[in-house]
């Protein structure tokens, strides 16, 4: 029996498409790089321009995306107060990846004023003070390391992968060097990340070596406003110092998304 023509071109269309279908569904997704930090990560302010904008240039957007979630103005206890951190371990999945950058809004005394709402127990211990607000909401404020331990186990727990980074340095200068972060946020991020088993990228050394060797006149062309901010270039400087950072550990799995130097 002769199957008719348009018969025939129906079943070769339901086929092809069949097929499109299974391609695509077997086709491997791309993981995320999910960023979380401050301003220095991510500032729509600008001129001023956080390393995470700059960040993408350096990876093979077809192999893997960047999802930006840091916010500024923010420290780790109110990344995680303001459900923030909530909304990103929602989102990571097995294969992804999570760098986090914090330091800048941490350093005030923790209390419930506007001051004092970013600030943290300074060090890596499990040391706690217990506040009430005004509307009479409790709050108990752990260390610096405590919080990022939270943002390192909770993506173990989601199949993601955690790089730790250090803060970048701020423009801020002491004896002709720039003033580095290795006796406070720095180490203690680098601490919780050797205690966890996870990279840790020593962002704030990178770069202040960097604007030691470029000296304060051309590190000022770098900023935009204040010592912590940067703009564009400083932004690509920082991205480039990451970049620099993972590739200098072969281990950490993001090497191969990277785009040939």
């Amino acid at each position: 029996m002769k199957i008719p023509l348009t018969f025939r071109f129906g079943l070769l269309t339901v086929l092809a498409c069949t097929g499109l279908l299974l391609a695509f569904a077997q086709a491997p997704k791309r993981p995320t790089l999910f960023l979380i930090g401050d301003s220095t990560v991510r500032n729509t302010n600008a001129p001023q321009m956080g390393w995470g904008t700059r960040l993408p240039a350096f990876f093979d957007s077809t192999k893997i995306r960047i999802d930006n979630r840091a916010m500024a103005g923010r420290s780790t206890r109110t990344f995680v107060s303001e459900q923030r951190w909530r909304v990103v371990d929602s989102l990571l999945r097995p294969g992804d990846f999570l760098l986090l950058q914090f330091g800048h809004n941490e350093g005030s005394v923790p209390d419930t004023t506007k001051a004092g709402r970013r600030g943290v127990l300074r060090g890596t211990g499990e040391e706690t003070k217990e506040l009430t607000w005004p509307n009479g909401r409790r709050e108990t404020v752990h260390t610096y390391g405590w919080y990022l331990r939270q943002f390192i186990r909770g993506a173990k727990a989601r199949g993601a992968t955690p790089v730790v980074a250090s803060m970048i340095p701020r423009n801020q200068w002491q004896d002709g060097k720039v003033k580095r972060a290795t006796e406070d946020f720095g180490r203690w991020a680098q601490e919780v990340a050797r205690q966890e088993n996870v990279a840790f990228i020593d962002l704030n050394q990178l770069t202040a070596n960097k604007y030691d060797q470029l000296g304060p006149d051309a590190v000022a062309q770098l900023f935009a406003g204040d010592h912590t901010h940067t703009n564009e270039a400083g932004a690509l400087i920082n991205a480039a110092s990451v970049v620099e950072g993972i590739r200098a550990n072969g281990k950490i799995a993001l090497n191969k998304y990277l785009v040939k130097k």
